[in-house]
């Protein structure tokens, strides 16, 4: 009978601030509680798991890595056909060559962090016969099923960073400022930074905007002697007109926009139609960089441990989540089911709209 826990570790798709606070809770938990353990790291993600290139773990290895940014065992993205295959490029199934792998070390587990395509991922792993307990990683915090994920605070505190900066640069010149925070799909994380921001709009993908609103908010500001606006853009915000149209529709309208991004357009429309100098500033990948924040350390370190209490207990199929401020699992299922989305009614962006904060609808 195997006297010996072997659990594999896998940071997948985009990195963030966190991931290696994370790898060290697990290890760190998995070593103390477990009498005999041997903890693999697969490198670049998936990737490892596939070509069966790995990194047997010692317990120095999780030592001095709590502050370091990105992930100590690299990451990738893979092709993801919802619901049923990772594939690679020409379409060919590669969930045979990680399954081979995972059997191949005799895993017990698998730790696998990620965000919204992981999570779905790791079900089809599930669904192969592999035991999986996965933890919330994004900067997006768009994660189903938990509160909030490791990586989301620090992002906010780069983003609102940056806008901060604009702030002295808008006032010296009168301009209209665009930041594009990132965020395709839901406004989290621009939500939050422009608040903390002092941003006198927010445009989310969720509450589409008319480009009025946004006039009208320019000449308010510039009827009380406010010549500067500065406007907080996610960059999957649309306007009210592009959100009736079809995904074909929307499609052929993005590749004959001469605008790179919905922050420039945004920009280019305003200076046209206000006449005031407008400018864009993307953080980008910034925010997705640099040392964790406290708080992300302290969210990373909680949700390793609790995957490896998972472990442990013999809990397999679930993902390590916070709800109401306690950390707790539901099954991956679930948390791979449906994206979290902001709602119109949230409580953040009822504050936000009673502080005078311009949604642009």
């Amino acid at each position: 009978m195997k006297d010996i826990t072997r659990v594999g570790i896998v940071t997948s798709g985009g990195d963030c601030q966190g991931l290696n606070a994370a790898i060290r809770a697990v290890g760190k938990a998995l070593y103390e509680r477990i009498e005999n353990v041997e903890i693999y790291g697969m490198y670049d993600g998936y990737r490892g798991l596939i070509d069966c290139d790995y990194t047997f773990m010692q317990p120095s290895d999780f030592s001095g890595i709590i502050n370091k940014g990105g992930t100590i065992l690299g990451t990738s993205r893979q092709r993801f056909v919802p619901g049923k295959d990772i594939v690679d490029e020409e379409g060919n199934s590669l969930l045979p060559a990680m399954k081979s792998t995972y059997n191949r070390l005799d895993l017990d587990c698998l730790v696998i962090m990620g965000g919204n395509g992981t999570q779905k991922s790791a079900k089809l792993l599930s669904d192969q016969g592999m035991n999986v307990v996965t933890l919330p990683k994004t900067i997006d915090n768009d994660i189903f099923g938990t509160d909030t994920t490791f990586g989301f605070q620090s992002a906010v505190d780069i983003a609102t960073n940056v806008i901060d900066y604009i702030h002295t640069t808008a006032t010296s010149h009168g301009r209209i400022f665009v930041v594009e925070c990132m965020g395709r799909d839901a406004g989290w994380l621009t939500l939050y930074s422009g608040i903390g921001s002092g941003a006198d709009s927010i445009l989310i993908p969720e509450i589409p905007y008319q480009i009025d609103r946004l006039v009208e908010l320019i000449a308010a500001r510039k009827k009380k002697h406010k010549g500067f606006t500065i406007i907080a853009c996610a960059e999957g915000a649309v306007e009210k007109g592009e959100k009736l149209l079809t995904e074909d529709e929307a499609r052929k309208k993005k590749e004959a926009e001469k605008y790179s991004t919905v922050g420039y357009r945004l920009a280019a429309d305003l200076e046209r139609i206000t006449g005031q100098d407008a400018r864009v500033v993307v953080p980008g990948h910034y925010q997705r960089g640099g040392p964790p924040c406290p708080y992300d350390r302290v969210l990373a370190t909680q949700f390793g441990a609790a995957a490896a209490d998972l472990i442990i207990n013999k809990q397999y199929g679930h993902m390590v989540a916070m709800q109401n401020g306690k950390i707790t699992s539901i099954p991956i299922e679930e948390a791979a089911s449906k994206t979290k989305f902001l709602s119109p009614d949230f409580d953040m962006i009822k504050v936000a709209r009673d502080i005078g904060i311009c949604f642009g609808d």
